[in-house]
């Protein structure tokens, strides 16, 4: 078993495929035959998600949605000293969820053919964001 810790470059808000950025910083993963690899965000105004790889406009239209369906500045937040964006990213946080678990095979992830990791990043300006990767399973 490993762990690490990944940092992300810092993104604007929206949903943003970064499956490239953390296989770059997780090499291990190369090394187990099979296994598991559990990412948990260590942020509450952001969210994983795994989804489709290969059309942006399923990360524009997510975004959309999730834009529409908890919108910035609801008069019904109490929650808004850091700005309008912040209840809302809190919000979208806990519909995304915070970690996702990927099946590793053969040294690599096992993901279907069009899924991608996404960070769903809910503030205007989130900065850099870090995860905890977790990899275990039985070694090449």
């Amino acid at each position: 078993m490993e762990q690490a810790r990944i940092a992300l470059a810092a993104k604007p808000r929206g949903v943003h495929l970064i499956t490239r950025e953390i296989l770059a910083q997780l090499p291990q993963v190369a090394d187990y035959e099979t296994g598991l690899l559990h990412l948990f965000l260590l942020h509450t105004s952001a969210g994983l998600a795994i989804n489709e790889n290969a059309d942006p406009d399923v990360r524009r239209d997510t975004e959309t949605f999730a834009d529409h369906l908890i919108p910035d500045g609801w008069p019904g937040f109490r929650h808004t000293l850091e700005g309008p964006d912040d209840m809302p990213a809190h919000l979208k946080s806990m519909l995304f969820g915070c970690e996702v678990t990927i099946p590793v095979a053969n040294g690599r992830l096992a993901l279907g053919t069009w899924q991608g990791i996404y960070l769903v990043e809910g503030r205007d300006y989130g900065g850099s964001r870090k995860l905890v990767a977790t990899v275990w399973g039985n070694s090449l």
